[in-house]
């Protein structure tokens, strides 16, 4: 054999020797991550910036949660670490933190974001990398058309126009100006709006919109009131949805003002003081779960949800938290049935019923969200506390 072959033979010895020991490695690093390693699910969530009023409570629902599911041996013998990035309500921030989770942190799969805008900029970013994630907003883009690897927990704004119009012709409302703030969130409920009130006979005199930075609507609210119309529906999320309760109040204006369930948390009566008193609005029945019947099929996961986060947070739970708390529910139920697998998880969200704060949840492969309207009820703040609106 001649010294080049010998030589050759050599390095491919060396070669296989190496490769031999990769796999070993890699072998043992799969024997030892299954056997110690936490599984590890990321989040993005707005926790400053415009979104904050969803994201802090979605932050801190995590959290609880996942020293709730650790202080019980983890799921199936594995510890569960939760890493939480803040986009501060930016699109590309969202896309940035996704992308760390995904190449960085290797997560299983992801949580957030909290609004439709901030979610929808880190949806190509998911898909290409093949990583499950759950959305808390509730834009109905989010998941129409359907995305394979996308799901979300937060009620569709198509079900909540579709409440809200179910109020106005009970109680017999048929003109009314549209305020929106302009976002995916704003838009996406104007579009609804405008898709969905022919059907219910409801006229919408007049569209006006807000910046979701702005600290005054009086001018578009001044041209609403020329409008003579029997109600103000206001579509975003807090604070612009308090300043428009504020300036109605100061302008005179007593007709019903009738909000999305943006504003589903105490923030807003925070932010609007008395002028929140009398406001209705379609949310998920975490805020009246004291109210309901024993025999609704929600109310102990509501009632567990809402004790555990007041005693470990001094305040009440509210419907943004609740998407939170269902989306790590469904992934942690996901993981216990599958395993760390990212195909496999995708699979078990696509085929999951649960019951959990946000309703009764029936995903399958043509519903990436598997709510109906039923999972909202409408809420009518009465001195500053929630009620169920008649």
């Amino acid at each position: 054999m001649s010294k080049t072959a010998i030589h050759f033979a050599t390095i491919s010895g060396m070669l296989a020797l190496v490769m031999f020991a990769l796999i070993m490695l890699c072998s043992q690093a799969h024997v030892a991550w299954g056997a110690n390693e936490p599984y590890v699910i990321g989040a993005v969530l707005d926790m400053s910036g415009p979104g904050s009023p969803l994201g802090t409570p979605e932050a801190d629902t995590l959290k609880m949660l996942e020293k709730k599911v650790n202080a019980k041996g983890g799921i199936n013998g594995h510890p569960v670490k939760v890493v939480i990035y803040d986009n501060a309500s930016d699109e590309a921030q969202s896309v940035m933190a996704m992308k760390k989770l995904i190449e960085s942190n290797h997560v299983l799969a992801i949580i957030g974001s909290s609004q439709t805008g901030t979610t929808l900029a880190g949806a190509a970013t998911v898909e290409a990398a093949k990583v499950p994630l759950v959305s808390c907003a509730s834009g109905v883009k989010i998941v129409q058309p359907q995305k394979p690897w996308i799901f979300k927990t937060a009620q569709s704004d198509v079900h909540a126009v579709g409440k809200i119009l179910d109020y106005l012709k009970a109680h017999r409302i048929s003109k009314i100006a549209l305020i929106s703030v302009a976002n995916a969130f704003g838009d996406s409920g104007k579009n609804q709006f405008i898709a969905q009130a022919p059907g219910a006979k409801v006229n919408i005199a007049t569209m006006e919109s807000f910046g979701d930075k702005d600290t005054d609507m009086k001018a578009q609210l001044m041209r609403i009131r020329g409008c003579r119309v029997q109600a103000v529906v206001c579509y975003g999320t807090n604070p612009g949805p308090a300043i428009v309760a504020k300036n109605m109040q100061a302008l005179g204006m007593k007709m019903p003002l009738i909000m999305s369930h943006g504003i589903a948390n105490k923030k807003f009566i925070e932010l609007a003081g008395p002028a929140a008193n009398g406001i209705v609005f379609p949310a998920g029945k975490v805020l009246v779960a004291n109210t309901l019947p024993n025999t609704d099929p929600q109310k102990k996961v509501l009632l567990d949800y809402a004790n555990s986060f007041t005693k470990e947070y001094h305040r009440d739970a509210d419907t943004f938290g609740g998407h939170a708390y269902d989306a790590f529910s469904l992934i942690c139920q996901a993981l216990k049935k599958v395993g760390p697998d990212r195909q496999k998880l995708r699979n078990e969200l696509e085929r999951s019923h649960y019951v959990g704060v946000g309703g009764m949840f029936r995903f399958s492969s043509a519903d990436h969200n598997g709510l109906s309207k039923d999972a909202f009820a409408m809420v009518r703040i009465v001195n500053g506390q929630w009620t169920l609106a008649q």
